[in-house]
């Protein structure tokens, strides 16, 4: 008699076990493989996505001062005749000023240019500026790295400067706001006179038109100060005996500051400052360690209704950490952020952000550059100073 029921025979049940088991394992490592399949797709998808886009600024104006150019490589004579025709063109629309982007495509694509290419547009560009009266300055040049597969490539940033032919330099007239002890005066006095602060109101003294205001250290009138910058963009002011006379024989361009007062029984003053001398700009003077205090926001609100394009000055940093500069700088982008003023705040850190910030606030009246320094240390000076002399009407 033959045993059935041995080791040798699975029984029905546990053969369909077996099958159902087996469909198990099949079904998942299928879906495994579906989901192996489906993170590569991912993958690629994610590293055509990846890719870096080619860098771009907004598409060239026909109207405006800012001209770009892919390259200026020996033009002929009567390409070069038209290329300085259209220079007279950008700086008659800048009022003696023009801003050359060499290395981008007119829809503003920067595709750069090798280093030998660089030097002879440049060149070129100088030979124009001289035709034509004007002096040049290189602003800045940047790498162009999104391809990797190419040789290293730049970009020129060159700023043309001609004063007209009826006018003895180009002026800027900047209003002053801000708190009482916020360190306008002394910010005044530290950029026109070429010395730093000792820290108790030494650079103010200059300003200075009565014995009240020396006793208290507090402005009350409206007083005038001048910043020159010659053709090379250097500073030109007080510093080295210069007379005021020999200041505007020496500059091609005229900051000068109407220094207002901050103190709350003086606002009349203020106002009759900002609305009577009809200011380019407005410096609204914050100091760091009391943020925004007393007049501040009034002042804030009369540049913003008599719409005067304001830039802000974060003073006094030598006298608080970091932290508290941090905050006061938030709690400025939090009153620009608001509904009344819908600025966009810019903070300036270094000389490139400082360049940027020039062409965006006189282009957009809604960019507001932000800068923290201090008269005693100099810390960040010369940034106020890189805005200042791009600054274009």
């Amino acid at each position: 008699m033959v045993d059935l029921s041995g080791s040798g025979a699975a029984s029905p049940g546990h053969s369909r076990q077996g099958c159902a088991n087996s469909g198990k394992k099949a079904s998942k490592r299928s879906r495994t493989r579906r989901g192996k399949r489906g993170r590569r797709r991912r993958n690629k998808k994610s590293n055509r996505g990846s890719k870096t886009p080619p860098p771009f600024l907004p598409p060239e104006a026909e109207e405006g001062n800012i001209e770009y150019k892919l390259k200026l490589v020996n033009p002929t004579q009567y390409r070069f005749e038209h290329l300085a025709t259209q220079l007279k063109w950008r700086l008659q629309e800048g009022r003696g000023e023009a801003v050359y982007q060499i290395g981008v495509e007119d829809n503003g694509l920067l595709v750069g240019l090798t280093e030998a290419d660089m030097k002879a547009s440049l060149k070129t560009l100088k030979r124009m500026a001289e035709k034509v009266g004007a002096d040049i300055t290189l602003l800045r040049e940047r790498e162009v790295d999104y391809d990797l597969d190419r040789s290293t490539r730049k970009i020129a940033e060159v700023l043309v400067r001609k004063v007209p032919d009826d006018q003895q330099f180009l002026d800027l007239r900047v209003a002053v706001l801000g708190n009482v002890d916020s360190g306008k005066s002394t910010l005044l006095g530290v950029l026109t006179q070429g010395e730093l602060d000792n820290g108790r109101g030494r650079a103010r003294l200059n300003l200075f038109r009565h014995l009240h205001e020396i006793q208290t250290g507090r402005t009350s009138s409206i007083s005038f100060e001048i910043l020159g910058f010659n053709s090379k963009g250097e500073v030109v002011n007080y510093s080295e005996s210069r007379t005021a006379e020999e200041i505007c024989e020496s500059s091609s361009k005229m900051i000068t500051f109407i220094d207002l007062a901050g103190h709350h029984k003086y606002l009349k003053t203020t106002i009759f400052g900002l609305t009577s001398y009809c200011p380019d700009f407005a410096m609204l003077v914050v100091s760091a360690n009391t943020g925004i205090a007393g007049t501040t926001r009034e002042h804030l609100g009369l540049a913003m209704a008599l719409k005067v394009p304001i830039f802000i000055v974060v003073s006094k940093v030598d006298l608080c950490s970091r932290g508290t500069v941090e905050r006061t700088v938030r709690q400025l982008e939090r009153v620009l952020k608001q509904p009344g003023c819908n600025k966009v705040p810019m903070v300036v850190s270094n000389p490139d952000d400082a360049v940027t910030a020039a062409q965006q606030f006189t282009q957009s009246t809604c960019v507001t550059p932000i800068f923290t320094l201090s008269s005693v240390s100099g810390e960040s000076l010369d940034l106020l100073k890189v805005f200042l002399n791009i600054l274009l009407h």
